[in-house]
């Protein structure tokens, strides 16, 4: 799996979702290898999207396509200032991976040194997280040759993800030590609460 991640400040969100509603019903069934797209905006006016594609090549496929260059050059008009994109050929899924169903989405950003020790530690508590955060329906992570990581937590609700986030400190010993470790690979954390998700997937 392949993932882009595109960011920036809204200027006009309304035309901006409209925009993205156009390329679902416009351009999605042209996209070869596409997955599925989770977007927002946070309450400061950050956007973030975090596209999903089966392979980089399929990816490359769709930016090189006329029609998206145009609806690209549309599109980034409604963004204050540059947008940032950023491309993860190393990708994967957790628990049951991106759901259009989530009432909650959390991106996280960050760099870490050792990724394939935090994808080992991720695979080590997915049968624990399944038990404890039944408000964690699943996610998608991935990295670049660099270290910078994006991570997309996919929740039924936020009211139910701030209730597990709590119950977290009652989780067993060995799981809050895995999640201790986890967090210590990482730096530079940033968080995106997207409690509006925009959530579109592959038929």
């Amino acid at each position: 799996m392949f993932l882009q991640v595109l960011q920036g400040t809204v200027g006009d969100a309304r035309a901006l979702r409209e925009q993205l509603d156009s390329w679902v019903q416009d351009h999605a069934a042209h996209a070869e290898g596409w997955l599925g797209t989770t977007a927002g905006i946070t309450e400061d006016g950050e956007f973030i999207a975090v596209v999903r594609f089966d392979s980089t090549e399929a990816a490359r496929r769709n930016s090189d396509r006329d029609e998206q260059g145009k609806w690209w050059s549309e599109t980034e008009r409604h963004f204050e200032g540059p947008v940032q994109f950023h491309d993860y050929p190393n990708a994967a899924e957790f628990l049951d991976g991106g759901s259009d169903d989530a009432g909650f989405v959390q991106v996280i950003q960050g760099r870490s040194s050792d990724v394939e020790r935090l994808i080992t530690l991720e695979r080590d508590l997915e049968q624990s997280l399944r038990e404890l955060r039944p408000d964690l329906i699943g996610g998608t992570y991935g990295w670049d040759d660099q270290g910078h990581m994006t991570q997309t937590a996919y929740f039924t609700s936020e009211a139910e993800a701030r209730k597990g986030e709590q119950g977290e400190f009652a989780a067993p010993e060995n799981v809050q030590r895995a999640n201790e470790q986890y967090r210590q690979l990482i730096t530079d954390m940033r968080y995106f609460d997207l409690r509006n998700p925009w959530l579109r997937s592959a038929q």
